[in-house]
């Protein structure tokens, strides 16, 4: 019999083919026979540190039909162009509002209001006590806002809507550390957010913290026919995107997580990580761990880092509790390598 005729193989067409395959079929089964396409992330706009091993894999990661790659997304963190202005550090970013179709499967797609033409918008990175100068313009058709949390002057708080066609600038104290957020905040926010205006923005402690192999998961809803209920689900904009392709990490080699929740509607969500145990950095705003588990609860925008290290090779499960979430899209895999 040819691996195309093996039930392994019939297994994972029948995921690809039908991404909402219920993840108890997939326990039954078991992740590691399921062959689905390893891949990571070759894009490295943030700068590798050394001692980091981080698996590589080619340019052309999977986009399933978009014009962004969640497998770039995973690792890609926006370092903005840096200035000294007055013997201080500033980093400037700028984002574009504007609406872009998402393929969420094969038979959904989504028309979205994002920033930069992705979901979730690009991952903001700068160092505590630097500004942070935002450019923003707005080219959605419709007002939107950038609203940061975090320290900042009211006048830069970001609930005055910007029209379409204008711009703003947005300066803020890059403080304090840990993992924030950003989104639009012209009501009614709930529908804002769930369009796909959010990203992340990270403020690195003054003293760097371990070397480690860095990512960001950011866990979104989408409401695909205006009934007030979220539909499909994701980790970094795709439903089942690290179902389908797995995120390849090396064996021992510390992993940072850094976990956003910006699901609406639904008021609360979990994150499981299989066979493994995290310690959990509230909001990033500690240099210590406050506690070590396996599973942690989030409201909307609530946000923590995560680190964690497998000891095992072989691909293991990451996804929130609540069944209904997780098999309608929210659904991901590490496959654990050894090193080369």
């Amino acid at each position: 019999m040819s691996n195309l005729d093996s039930p392994l193989e019939r297994l994972r067409q029948r995921f690809i083919h039908n991404p909402l395959l219920h993840r108890r079929q997939l326990l039954k089964y078991g992740l590691t026979g399921l062959g689905l396409t390893t891949a990571t992330l070759a894009w490295q706009s943030l700068k590798p540190q050394p001692s980091a091993r981080i698996p590589i894999v080619p340019a052309n990661s999977p986009t399933m039909g978009n014009t962004f790659s969640p497998m770039k997304t995973l690792r890609d963190f926006d370092y903005g162009t840096v200035k000294q202005e007055n013997g201080r550090t500033v980093r400037e970013f700028r984002l574009v509002a504007g609406n872009t179709t998402l393929q969420l499967n094969q038979a959904v797609s989504f028309n979205s209001w994002n920033f930069n033409g992705r979901v979730p918008a690009p991952t903001l990175r700068a160092k505590a006590g630097e500004l942070i100068r935002v450019s923003f313009l707005n080219r959605a058709g419709h007002a939107h806002s950038l609203h940061f949390h975090g320290f900042h002057p009211a006048a830069m708080d970001g609930i005055k809507p910007i029209r379409n066609g204008t711009g703003t600038i947005y300066e803020l104290e890059a403080e304090p550390y840990g993992v924030h957020l950003y989104h639009c905040h012209v009501a009614p926010v709930t529908r804002h957010i769930g369009k796909g205006l959010y990203g992340m923005l990270i403020i690195d402690p003054p003293e760097p913290r371990p070397v480690a192999d860095e990512m960001v998961l950011l866990m979104g809803g989408y409401d695909t026919n205006d009934d007030g209920k979220n539909e499909l689900y994701a980790f970094n904009g795709v439903p089942d995107y690290y179902m389908m392709h797995p995120i390849e990490i090396y064996q021992d080699q510390l992993i940072r997580l850094y976990v956003l929740n910006m699901i609406e509607i639904d008021p609360v969500v979990t994150f499981h990580l299989h066979a493994n145990m995290f310690r959990v950095y509230p909001t990033g705003m500690t240099l210590q761990p406050s506690y070590t588990t396996d599973v942690i609860t989030m409201g909307t925008a609530e946000r923590h880092i995560l680190e964690f290290q497998f000891k095992y090779p072989g691909q293991f499960m990451f996804h929130p509790h609540q069944d209904s979430i997780a098999e309608n899209g929210c659904m991901g895999a590490f496959n654990v390598i050894l090193p080369t």
